[in-house]
């Protein structure tokens, strides 16, 4: 703490030393300027080129060094260009009295002047890192909040699986198990009732098939216990069987497993990239590729369909006009410290997420 002071006040004594050498270095600039000029001005108006030091001094160096550089000139003028020359005995007392005060009338107001747009200025830089800290503190309230809202979907999700799983698959398996008694009483019933039993077996079944994908659409039971890999390939071929879409999966079999907030963030990208593709691309086929380079995870989703307008994948780098899936996307990383991008052309697109790999996680890994 003392060390940071020291620094801190030696660099402001720093910046005071060179704001009174500029100030000093502008009033002897221009009394040689003036001593330059002296055989087309004569003895006429022999403050014409200090007023520039002084206007200089006190835009850009400060109270004090306009004083100074003030004072300055009007010693250096007195001694060499109000006559004599080279002397301070003045051969017209009152005119030569008289200019002076002059001149430290008007330098006064052009440093008073030049004084308050300093601190004109000093307040606007002020009130401009109030509103850079607010906006950052801001942004990092918002920041944290969109993690936490991640957090609660993700925790919603999975307590909504559990619910469908548990309580509604299990109300259908008994609902199941009676229809399956009144059907081995199917011979006391006419047709229309073994038709209409038989039917509702069917829907039964349906809905059980169903609430079991929903289920594990929301949150795979198999992410928590058998780990990234194994979700994947299970919801790659649940997709490719619903959408007919061929999905290649290019992973390392010693993939091993990562922390539980990688593993969602993965997940969910991997998911929400082939519904776009089921969606918008067009195309009949897709790849999917993970590994490790240099202690970072690579995610790559490639698509051989349509491709992304240029207009649409301007929106989808800006972050203020990013659809929601993108933009989810794209803070579950960050928060993870990982980034996302996206390229796309006539041949397809190809979404990229690279994620660092703490040591912990590394180590958990082998």
């Amino acid at each position: 703490m003392t060390t940071g002071k020291t620094k801190e006040g030696g660099d402001k004594g720093y910046d005071v030393v060179q704001r009174y050498a500029f100030g000093v270095s502008a009033a002897i600039a221009a009394l040689l300027l003036r001593q330059l000029l002296q055989p087309l001005l004569g003895e006429n108006n022999p403050y014409h080129t200090v007023w520039a030091a002084v206007v200089f001094s006190a835009w850009y160096c400060g109270l004090g060094p306009s004083i100074v550089t003030a004072l300055i000139s009007l010693v250096g003028v007195w001694y060499w260009f109000v006559p004599p020359r080279h002397s301070f005995v003045l051969h017209d007392p009152k005119g030569g009295i008289s200019g002076m005060i002059g001149f430290l009338i008007f330098s006064g107001f052009i440093i008073a002047l030049g004084e308050t747009n300093r601190r004109s200025l000093r307040r606007s830089r002020w009130a401009e890192s109030q509103l850079r800290v607010a906006r950052d503190e801001l942004e990092k309230s918002l920041r944290e909040l969109s993690s936490r809202l991640q957090q609660m979907r993700d925790e919603e999700r999975r307590r909504i699986s559990r619910e469908l799983h548990d309580s509604v698959g299990q109300l259908l398996a008994a609902l199941g198990m009676n229809l399956a008694v009144l059907q081995r009483q199917s011979g006391n019933l006419d047709a229309a009732a073994n038709r209409a039993l038989s039917e509702n077996a069917s829907l039964v079944d349906q809905i059980s098939r169903e609430i079991r994908t929903i289920s594990h659409l929301l949150h795979p039971p198999l992410l928590d216990a058998a780990g990234l890999v194994s979700a994947i390939r299970w919801y790659v071929d649940g997709f490719s069987e619903r959408s007919k879409i061929q999905v290649s999966l290019d992973i390392p079999e010693e993939f091993g497993r990562l922390s539980d907030e990688m593993e969602i963030a993965i997940f969910r990208m991997v998911q929400e990239c082939l519904t776009n593709i089921h969606r918008h691309s067009g195309g009949a086929a897709a790849t999917i590729r993970m590994r490790e380079e240099d202690d970072r995870l690579l995610i790559e989703v490639r698509d051989q369909g349509r491709g992304i307008s240029l207009e649409k994948q301007f929106e989808l780098s800006s972050s203020g006009r990013t659809g929601v899936g993108f933009r989810g996307m794209r803070e579950r990383l960050r928060q993870l410290g990982g980034t996302l991008n996206i390229q796309s052309d006539g041949g397809g697109t190809v979404v990229t997420a690279v994620m660092p790999l703490r040591p912990a996680e590394t180590a958990r890994r082998f």
